[in-house]
């Protein structure tokens, strides 16, 4: 390897002639974005400050901890990677460390001023470092090690250290080109044995060249930028110290909302979260493109994207509506992402845009038969309504019919589906927990300062009086949460899943700024924390979410995925619980939550998964790379091996058949589009292993007393 570098050093003299590295000799200049409207900032602090102190659920004081909370949150947010400031800039700053607190009360801007007036500094001296740095080849052989969990890490002594780490970012930058590249080459040989490999020399300036181009787009967003976008960022460094879901919206943003909000990608049917400089998957829409495809999954990061017969765009660093003008388009056109995956692994998923059909995120259901029996499956994606329409339809009403249909066929079970849902509909979800009780509490809401109330189910009927078991996930949450709590504290049904669930048990509300404040101007809107969840036995369903009652291993089970991992979370706790008791519905409920953790204890299939999930926590937490080019590869083999050792780790196949209930049969005749939708579904449910545990579960629960199947 040494003479191959040696080599390949040689060759990179011959060819720095012809080096063009676009965009050397572009020129960055940056003007201080000063307020247009110095007094219309005052105001906007001042209002906030009025609004979060007295609608807030839970307000903060507003002292030195709180002020210390500002200006780490602020300085992070400026410069999350530690490339910018140097110690003597943090020195400078930290005069204002504990006084934020005081200015704010007065509104008083000169924290903020200070560091927005060195970080332009600093960025138009750092424009000049990263072209320096990728006009001449990297030492290759040099060990030396990129630790990336900037975090711990402290900023730069000075500019030469700073510049140093400038060097080894692009250096790991270009390594991870280079890898990415010789790996298609060796592709295109196998696909093609007269395929003449190009060299390392002409894929190292590639990558140098790529990367530039990156970094000076990067550059080019950054000077987009307004004093709207810089001051929104300062003034949520303050509000989120209240929680992580109070947020403002600055004008712009309040009028793309819906996108900005909820990351909602129409093309594809994904949900994103901008976070540092990445692009994350959040969500994926039952029934999307990307939910059909089927490849990418929530903790994803998107590192580019690119049109059918075109280059991919680097996004590491992009603003999410521009990564979202990227990723949307026309139906039927094919858009290229290349993701890093939850294990560290970078692929690329090709997926056709299309329309998300509201169909497939209504609640659907399906008959499973398990040794000669019934039983019935409801996947409920979330819990809908119409407010504007009150004869539209809603989870509540359509949960109801589904299970009427359900009931037709002699099913023998009901297995509700709440994987992924991020809740929606409380009322919806009051309706659905009453489907299975005759009457009684389903949760209880606190506002700030107030009693709680008790929300109950006032129908006496129960729709479904047979064995119940909710299926339930890391991602379950809020309105999920409500209906999964109230049924295990009934203990009417099963809790089957993750070992818990998100844990988001507060309510948000969105308040325009204006409202409280006549100011001539729009001064955006906030999204305020109101109120809180509480279960039916008292205990919050904040942090704590729904523990199941049968934990099974999932990939997620140690990866940081929930409110408990998020900044600022309000704490879990106590309340007096509701006036209800227990329904001791079941014969063997114990015996059959038992017999199912010992069977789960004691399979290969989840003791791979759960060794792949303590696999993936550990991958994530390596954050040092070597920057040697044999060592760089050698590491990466090892990490594809481990990669390949868990490839089949979800492949699964269970002797369960499925089929559509009678009452869509003739839809599925007649629409060709939704039995193959259907198709798909069921072939789906076969392959899951989380779904055949459940439905064992079902199968051995025993009510005590079981009207309908008495009828039988």
């Amino acid at each position: 390897m040494k003479n191959f570098i040696h080599t390949f050093h040689k060759k990179l003299q011959l060819l720095a002639a012809i080096l063009i590295l676009s965009g050397v000799l572009v020129s960055f200049t940056y003007e201080i974005n000063t307020s247009p409207d110095p007094k219309k900032d005052k105001v906007l602090v001042g209002v906030l400050r009025y609004i979060l102190k007295n609608g807030h659920y839970e307000p903060k004081d507003v002292n030195d901890d709180f002020s210390k909370a500002v200006y780490t949150k602020f300085i992070d947010e400026m410069d999350p990677v530690k490339r910018y400031f140097i110690k003597s800039d943090i020195e400078e700053f930290s005069q204002y460390k504990y006084k934020i607190d005081d200015q704010l009360k007065r509104e008083d801007l000169s924290f903020y001023n200070l560091v927005m007036e060195r970080f332009y500094q600093r960025l138009e001296e750092s424009s000049t470092y990263y072209k320096e740095i990728l006009a001449q080849p990297f030492d290759f052989e040099k060990k030396e090690q990129i630790k990336m969990n900037y975090d711990e890490l402290d900023f730069a002594k000075n500019k030469n250290e700073l510049i140093d780490s400038w060097r080894k970012q692009m250096k790991f930058n270009v390594l991870n080109r280079i890898q990415v590249q010789l790996e298609i080459e060796e592709d295109k040989v196998k696909e093609d044995s007269t395929y003449v490999k190009r060299d390392f020399a002409t894929i190292e300036i590639e990558a140098r060249e790529k990367t530039l181009e990156n970094i000076n787009d990067f550059y080019e967003r950054i000077t987009e930028l307004d004093h709207t976008d810089w001051f929104s960022t300062f003034v949520n460094c303050m509000v989120e110290q209240f929680d992580p879901h109070t947020t403002y919206f600055a004008p712009r943003i309040k009028e793309q909302f819906d996108i900005n909000i909820s990351g909602k990608i129409e093309g594809i049917g994904a949900r994103l979260q901008e976070k540092n400089d990445y692009t994350k998957i959040v969500e994926l829409i039952s029934g999307g493109p990307a939910w059909k495809q089927g490849d990418l999954e929530v903790g994803d990061i998107i590192l580019k994207v690119a049109q059918k017969d075109e280059e991919p765009v680097d996004i590491v660093g992009m603003r999410l509506d521009d990564a979202i003008k990227l990723i949307k388009g026309k139906k039927g056109t094919e858009v290229i992402l290349t993701v890093k995956k939850v294990d560290n692994s970078i692929q690329k998923i090709t997926i056709v845009r299309d329309v998300v059909e509201l169909e497939e995120t209504f609640v659907k259901s399906s008959i499973a038969i398990k040794d000669g029996k019934k039983y019935g499956i409801i996947n409920l994606p979330k819990f809908y309504i119409d407010f504007e329409n009150p004869d539209g339809r809603n989870s509540g009403s359509d949960m109801e019919k589904e299970i009427e249909a359900l009931k037709k066929e002699n099913i023998e079970g009901l297995l509700i589906d709440l994987r992924n849902n991020g809740g929606g509909s409380l009322k919806t979800a009051i309706e659905i927990g009453g489907l299975f009780i005759d009457k009684g509490p389903i949760v209880q809401v606190k506002y700030r300062g107030n009693s709680p109330s008790v929300k109950k189910d006032t129908d006496s009927d129960m729709q479904w009086d047979g064995s119940l078991v909710i299926l339930v996930n890391e991602l379950s949450a809020s309105a999920s949460e409500i209906l999964a709590a109230a049924m295990q504290d009934y203990k009417r049904a099963v809790i089957i899943g993750s070992n818990q669930t998100y844990g988001k048990g507060t309510v948000q509300n969105v308040i325009p700024l204006n409202k409280y404040y006549n100011y001539p101007d729009d001064l955006g809107a906030v999204k305020l924390t109101i109120q809180k969840f509480y279960r039916i036995n008292g205990g919050s369903t904040q942090l704590e979410g729904v523990h199941s009652d049968i934990a099974m291993p999932d990939k997620y089970s140690y990866v940081e995925i929930g409110e408990r991992d998020l900044k600022n979370p309000l704490a879990w706790d106590k309340i007096e619980k509701a006036n209800y008791e227990e329904m001791d519905f079941y014969k063997n409920f114990d015996q059959v939550v038992n017999t199912s953790k010992e069977r789960i204890s004691n399979s290969e299939e989840f003791t791979k998964i759960n060794e792949y999930a303590i696999w993936l926590k550990q991958a994530q937490e390596n954050n040092s790379f070597s920057l040697n080019f044999e060592k760089y590869i050698e590491e990466e083999k090892e990490h594809q091996a481990e990669i390949d050792r868990f490839k089949d780790v979800f492949k699964h196949e269970s002797n369960l058949e499925f089929q559509s209930p009678l009452k869509e049969l003739d839809l599925v005749k007649k629409d060709s589009s939704l039995a193959a939708k259907r198709e798909a579904w069921h072939k789906n449910l076969k392959k899951d292993i989380y779904i055949d545990e459940a439905l064992k579960v079902l199968s051995e629960l025993e009510p005590k007393n079981n009207k309908l199947l008495a009828k039988k």
